[in-house]
């Protein structure tokens, strides 16, 4: 029996894996990796990798893997070696591994929420140099593009680049937009295409009514994240409850013989997968809809 307990640590700590990953990231199936399929998946998912693909340069696959890999094995050790319990760490090292890709994922987020705070001011520019200053749409737009946030210039060169090839704006916009991935993106572009084609003297006002709407989209967001403030920190803060009433255990009587024995151990993983649960719960409550895109696809 002794001898199957490793192995039976072993494959709770992994179901433990796999729950966390299916219920954070989507994954699905029993590989520690979703499969990735050159023609396939569902539509979200290949919007949503595309959006952190384009915005987030550092979500490198194999760095990521690599990060888990450490990150598993330096809490596992830590935990193995603090409490001397086989199954809660592997189960603390499989949450240790999630924590490089909820990073990575979170810096793709301020990337996205950067470049939507640009676009107001961008949309003016693009007003000003197509309406007072007389030049052309593709020139304005491009020209804006040089002096936009560093997340959104590759794209705009891109775009800039076919157009200069082809002096098709309807080419260069769906370079444009299909390297962004963004909503505002897709439609500022549909807007200054029709204006390119149809012609007119109301692109001021048409960019206008779009920048008030950007505006009153971001401000709302603001204002629901402000209020979340308090939320989020408590989230945060109740992870140190459990933590500190475990080495509080450790230090009374034998408490590090217990977290050792099976009845233990169990205890503590049931406690860590409540909270697993509770935090992602509280997480998916907290989260802001995401707009979604209606021309870009």
């Amino acid at each position: 029996m002794k001898v199957l307990a490793p192995l039976d640590a072993l494959v709770g700590a992994y179901g433990v894996y796999l729950v966390v990953t299916a219920l954070l990231f989507g994954w699905r199936g029993l590989a520690p990796r979703p499969r990735r399929h050159g023609g396939g998946g569902t539509a979200g998912t290949s919007a949503r990798d595309g959006r952190e693909g384009r915005l987030a340069p550092d979500l490198d696959r194999r760095e990521l893997v690599l990060t888990s890999a450490i990150a598993f094995v330096g809490a596992t050790a830590v935990v193995v070696a603090v409490v001397g319990a086989v199954l809660p760490a592997l189960a603390l090292g499989a949450a240790a591994a999630c924590w490089p890709t909820a990073a990575a994922r979170a810096r793709a987020r301020r990337r996205r929420q950067a470049a939507a705070d640009a676009w107001p001011r961008l949309l003016e520019e693009v007003a000003l140099l197509a309406g007072s200053l007389g030049s052309s749409i593709p020139q304005a737009l491009f020209e804006v593009g040089r002096t936009s946030p560093p997340e959104l210039q590759p794209a705009f060169a891109a775009a800039s680049r076919q157009w200069l090839v082809s002096t098709d704006l309807a080419a260069s916009f769906d370079v444009l937009t299909r390297e962004l991935a963004d909503p505002t993106a897709d439609a500022a572009c549909e807007t200054l295409l029709v204006a390119h084609e149809v012609g007119g003297s109301d692109l001021p006002r048409r960019l206008a009514a779009l920048v008030e709407d950007r505006t009153v989209d971001l401000e709302s967001r603001r204002d629901a994240v402000a209020r979340q403030a308090g939320a989020r920190f408590a989230r945060r803060f109740v992870l140190l409850v459990p933590l500190g009433m475990a080495l509080a255990g450790l230090a009374i009587g034998d408490g590090r013989a217990a977290y050792q024995s099976p009845g233990g151990q169990l205890t503590a993983l049931l406690g860590l997968a409540m909270v697993a649960v509770c935090w992602m719960w509280s997480g998916r409550i907290m989260q802001l809809p995401s707009e979604e895109r209606v021309f870009g696809a």
